[in-house]
């Protein structure tokens, strides 16, 4: 008995030596390039953000806008849908998609989605709890004028250890008023992965 455990007591130690951490892990620049595996990526989310909102701020829909009304627009980022075959984190790219337009300094953005509820639940908090002075009052929200909504979707090409992935992102913005689309973006990414 005495052998039978001190054999099983020498393989659950050489097992457990074989799977220690050979993992080594190190910080990095988060503006560096990576891409390991092929999939979209941080790198792809941000740079696609960057330009088509430099593209739909270049459109004349902005400049007809506030000829018109003498102020900025107002854009709500409605849904971005994934249609491609991976899982893709829309929500990051909503944000950099938000972060452009906001930095841009050139249109106004309101909150969307469950963030838009978050803020009215605590509005109605605030008239509880807030003393007089420093409740924020209802229906005081500023309303969009503009509607931005898309799809990001990919074509898979593979033989053997070879495989290329096209991603298209496609946006869309829409007066809310009118529902007249005022502009249509498309970027394309264009990967090539051999293992």
């Amino acid at each position: 008995m005495k052998k039978l455990l001190f054999a099983f007591s020498l393989a659950t130690l050489l097992v457990f030596s074989n799977c220690g951490p050979s993992r080594k892990v190190e910080r990095i620049d988060p503006n560096t390039v990576t891409d390991l595996s092929g999939r979209w990526n941080d790198t792809d989310s941000k740079l696609v953000a960057e330009e088509m909102i430099k593209d739909v701020l270049d459109r004349p829909w902005r400049t007809n806008y506030e000829m018109k009304n003498s102020k900025k627009p107002t854009v709500i980022v409605g849904s971005i849908k994934n249609k491609t075959s991976e899982h893709i984190d829309a929500g990051t790219f909503i944000k950099n998609i938000e972060r452009s337009f906001i930095n841009s300094g050139t249109v106004s953005v309101v909150q969307s989605g469950e963030e838009r509820n978050e803020v009215r639940d605590e509005r109605n908090d605030q008239q509880t709890f807030a003393s007089e002075e420093t409740r924020k009052k209802w229906a005081k929200e500023k309303g969009a004028d503009y509607m931005l909504t898309g799809v990001i979707m990919s074509i898979v090409d593979q033989y053997k250890k070879q495989k290329t992935v096209k991603y298209q992102v496609n946006l869309e913005l829409t007066d809310l008023e009118t529902n007249e689309k005022v502009w249509i973006g498309e970027k394309e990414i264009k990967k090539f992965i051999k293992n």
